[in-house]
């Protein structure tokens, strides 16, 4: 901390929650994020404005350079996007994009039908949540728009069956990172169990997750659409417009592409297999060697989940170019600058996400060295609070840091050891596992609400979605899960039954469709009224 920060520690809080309100108020998400950045920059620095460039700058040059060496997990993750956008231009002009809706326009012949798609993909696809916000929206965007779904819904529901199914799994990047801090906390506690054991017991007290995950079918199943939701589905539905025009919409081909005609399902279909397939080698080989080890909980604590993404992605390309240029080579439509073309516009596709993701990892640095982290995990620290309401505290001051910060990944690693290390302090080890899956649950609860959150800009990426189209439409149904979670850690504190917690939670969402079916209608009824 600064000496200005170390006086006033509240002042921590200032760039995240400046970004933020800016965010909301001017939609404008790269001054608001340039803003947050400036000011972390100054704050760390004490308002000396040479410090402050150089601050800015430095946090800048990391995402591409850190510690005298290339910093390939960012690297990665931005080839990773560029290879994708290039990726889904080659489909949709060999005509994959076309065959594929058509064929699935003719299997799923219903609405709610075309949300089951991301819905089932969103769980399929578990072993990481970048991967899976990416991947989910390129599958089905094509059915969705076909039927008539907003953008601002898809990427609802990709959103909601990435992060909070990941969180839940013991097989996947995020599980193998969650064991790795448990495992000394369970360590120092009087519980004889293994890491998995842990991680399972607190995946069951993980309100949050378990509450968002089933609320996207409760959604689908029920058709409820509340707030900014029910604008964008009422303008695809009656309109056809699955985005405000004016909207800045990353991941977006260009509508001057051409398109081979007829097409082949096998040209979207074996470039995404081959993506996974890819993927999930990569995962096992760079983990396998890392770990040296063929157990599966090891290959995932050391996978290098980045290069993984970039060798699905190569794999995906050179199958899409080959299709490409299988399927076009007789029509004259197709010559040697159309093929340059698919490669600038689909790098151009994804320039916004880029744009965005880079000053938000930016903000995330700073916000890092100015210690808002610390500060709020201070305040749990310093909390003179009962065991019992330990859970529902560390939950709210875990989503509040993961909104300011937009990382869940720092929430787990500040907040777990420190409640960890309460609960274990106070001897009582029943609450252990229930405390940790709180704090788990708030960090997912806060990234899932937070517009700065790398995998808020992805999951509006992979669903061309506008971010804070995407933020806005999406929080009152994080809000709705937020507020079943909590009232299931209050049940939780007076009864210490985890399983108590989560009838409440069941119970929660039940009244939750309730209400919202008693008063409201759904958009495809309200319009024959």
């Amino acid at each position: 901390m600064s000496d200005l920060t170390t006086s006033y520690p509240l002042l921590t809080l200032v760039p995240p929650v400046l970004a933020l309100t800016l965010v909301i108020l001017t939609r404008k998400v790269l001054i608001s994020l340039g803003a947050g950045v400036v000011a972390a920059a100054l704050l760390i620095h004490d308002l000396n404005p040479l410090s402050t460039v150089q601050a800015v700058w430095n946090a800048f040059a990391s995402i591409f350079w850190a510690d005298g060496e290339v910093n390939t997990w960012s690297v990665y993750i931005l080839v990773f996007l560029l290879l994708l956008g290039v990726i889904a231009a080659f489909i949709l002009m060999s005509g994959g994009t076309t065959a594929f809706a058509l064929w699935a326009m003719r299997r799923i012949q219903k609405r709610p039908g075309s949300m089951f798609l991301p819905a089932i993909l969103g769980i399929v696809i578990f072993i990481d949540d970048y991967f899976n916000a990416l991947a989910v929206g390129q599958i089905s965007r094509p059915v969705t728009d076909q039927h008539r779904v907003s953008r601002a819904k898809l990427a609802y529901i990709i959103d909601s069956t990435s992060a909070p199914v990941s969180v839940l799994s013991p097989v996947s990047s995020w599980g193998a990172y969650i064991m790795g801090i448990l495992a000394p906390i369970v360590a120092a506690s009087t519980l004889s169990i293994s890491s998995v054991q842990a991680f399972l017991g607190a995946a069951v007290a993980n309100y949050y997750a378990i509450a968002a995950a089933v609320l996207v079918w409760l959604v689908i199943i029920f058709r409820i659409d509340m707030g900014a939701m029910r604008k964008e589905e009422r303008r695809a539905i009656t309109e056809g417009q699955l985005f405000d025009p004016s909207d800045d919409v990353p991941g977006q081909l260009s509508d001057d592409l051409p398109v081979h005609d007829p097409g082949a399902r096998r040209a979207l279909i074996v470039p995404f297999v081959l993506l996974v397939v890819g993927v999930f080698a990569g995962i096992v080989w760079t983990g396998q060697r890392a770990a040296e080890s063929w157990n599966i909980i090891d290959i995932l604590a050391e996978t290098d989940a980045s290069a993984a993404l970039v060798v699905g992605g190569l794999l995906g390309l050179i199958s899409a170019v080959y299709y490409y240029l299988r399927n076009t080579r007789k029509n004259p439509q197709f010559v040697r600058s159309t093929f340059a073309r698919g490669w600038v516009e689909g790098v151009k596709s994804m320039l916004p996400a880029i744009a965005i993701l880079i000053p938000a990892w930016m903000l995330g640095d700073l916000i890092g060295q100015l210690g808002t982290g610390d500060y709020l995990g201070q305040l749990v620290e310093a909390s003179n609070i009962s065991a019992g309401w330990l859970a529902p505290v560390v939950f709210v001051i875990a989503a509040a840091m993961s909104f300011a910060t937009g990382t869940s990944w720092g929430s787990f690693g500040l907040l777990l050891p420190i409640a960890g290390g309460i609960i274990n302090s106070m001897d009582q080890p029943d609450l252990l596992l229930p405390v940790l899956g709180a704090v788990l649950a708030g960090a997912v609860a806060g990234d899932h609400a937070s517009p700065i959150s790398d995998t808020t800009i992805l999951s509006a990426t992979g669903s061309s979605c506008n971010v804070i189209t995407h933020v806005v439409t999406q929080l009152p149904y994080v809000a709705s899960a937020a507020v079943c979670a909590t009232l299931g850690y209050v049940a939780l504190a007076l009864t210490s039954s985890v399983v108590i917690g989560l009838v409440v939670v069941a119970a929660g969402l039940a009244a939750f469709v309730v209400i919202m079916k008693a008063t409201t209608m759904p958009i495809e009824s309200a319009q024959t009224v």
